[in-house]
């Protein structure tokens, strides 16, 4: 099959980016594989595609190169296709729309997926006939507004399929959107096995890693740290990550007198040598739509305690065996659990050796493999549909003699579409 991924800007570093080259370089070792990024702001992306993966760009945003796209007249244009409901609209306009189109009407790939849902939206609307039309969310339905909810109860039964990253959000998506004739699977996010050895459960230190922003609540893992020292000021806790939050972070630290055991690091890049450091991760959001940074540190044998918050931790982590699951917003219950691993040696390093062991399960190799189920089992129905479109078409005895003659050219296509 040849695949192509269109996303945003394959230039960044944020979950989509990592879970789409993951992903797209396990799905290259069988298939033709491109990574498109609408936008392109740097010289070199910071994950550098293998394997085959072809990255290619639409609008080129580097001011020092001669085909930047900023100053295009089209650009200061509003967009009309990506929808104003989603989050990046303003960063998008009618050259967007146009260079999106072009690519998604000449594409030759027999898979065309979507990362975002305003992307999605140009995938159902533009996409040549003959495509499979897959729809990535990776966010939560209910994280949605209503318009952006309104919008894709009308545009997504366009899609052939659409896929969340866990069984909870796919069992709203059918109920809640009811889409006729559309594939909602979950498929999870993926993470590779780390380049360094997993943490013995041995250092005193426990990690967090995310963008500093409200929901990810560290204002409340903090308060739960200052319990922890309470009983064991021999640990620390260290946070890495960049955000908004981050001078309310650094006054609250200052506030509780926590300045020589808690830590904001910044970003760290990659970030696998920073979690084998720590023996206990720490995540306490009030939402996550998934949970990469519980499977990073379980795949470095860290065991996580992680708020019991919709929609990922609870579809990740078993809780009491390789992971804890702790009330959202509860500073006790979040100090409870990390105390339960720091003061119990045996249980750390069990806990974390069964972390390391089940998150193998989120190996792109293991991911892409039922990606690639889905994907074959789409092309197949769609092939399906079009050879059965072509006999009504041609009618009777013709028709017979011309799918006899036809046959191997039609094969053909249907391997294309």
């Amino acid at each position: 099959m040849h695949i192509s991924f269109l996303i945003f800007s394959a230039y960044g570093m944020g979950g989509t980016v990592r879970t789409t080259f993951n992903l797209a370089q396990a799905l290259a070792e069988q298939h033709e594989v491109d990574v498109v990024s609408v936008f392109r702001y740097r010289d070199r992306p910071f994950f550098e595609p293998d394997n085959g993966v072809r990255l290619s760009s639409l609008v080129d945003m580097r001011r020092h190169r001669p085909t930047f796209d900023g100053d295009d007249p089209e650009h200061a244009r509003p967009a009309r296709v990506f929808p104003a409901a989603d989050g990046q609209y303003k960063q998008h306009s009618a050259l967007t729309d146009r260079k999106i189109g072009e690519y998604l009407s000449s594409t030759e790939a027999d898979v065309v997926v979507g990362t975002r849902p305003g992307l999605n939206v140009h995938v159902a609307r533009q996409t040549r006939r003959g495509p499979v039309r897959l729809g990535q969310e990776h966010l939560t339905l209910a994280t949605h507004s209503a318009r952006m909810k309104r919008l894709l109860r009308r545009t997504y039964p366009r899609l052939d399929a659409v896929t969340t990253v866990t069984e909870a959000d796919a069992r709203d998506y059918r109920a809640t959107l009811r889409l006729p004739g559309v594939r909602v699977e979950s498929l999870p996010n993926s993470v590779p096995e780390p380049d360094v050895a997993p943490a013995d459960g041995s250092r005193k230190w426990v990690v967090a890693a995310g963008r500093l922003a409200p929901a990810k609540r560290y204002d409340v893992l903090i308060r739960a740290f200052g319990e922890v020292v309470r009983e064991r000021p021999d640990w620390g806790l260290r946070i890495y990550g960049h955000g908004r939050e981050a001078d309310k972070l650094r006054k609250l630290i200052d506030e509780l007198g926590l300045y020589n055991h808690v830590y904001l690091m910044g970003s760290a890049n990659p970030i696998e040598a920073e979690w084998v450091k720590g023996s206990i991760c720490a995540v306490t959001s009030s939402l996550e739509s998934f949970g990469m940074t519980i499977v990073e540190a379980m795949r470095c044998g860290l065991p996580v305690v992680a708020t019991d918050c919709p929609h990922g931790p609870k579809e990740i982590i078993r809780d009491g065996v390789d992971g804890l699951l702790v009330p959202t917003g509860d500073v006790q219950a979040i100090a409870g659990g990390l105390l339960r691993l720091i003061n119990d040696e045996g249980l750390r390093t069990r806990m974390g050796k069964a972390a390391h062991s089940a998150s193998a399960r989120f190996d792109p190799s293991q991911v892409a493999a039922r990606y690639e189920e889905l994907m074959t089992s789409l092309v197949n129905r769609r092939s399906g549909t079009l050879h059965r479109a072509r006999g009504t078409l041609l009618g009777g005895a013709y028709a017979a003699r011309e799918a006899a003659r036809l046959g191997v050219k039609y094969a053909l296509e249907g391997a294309r579409t």
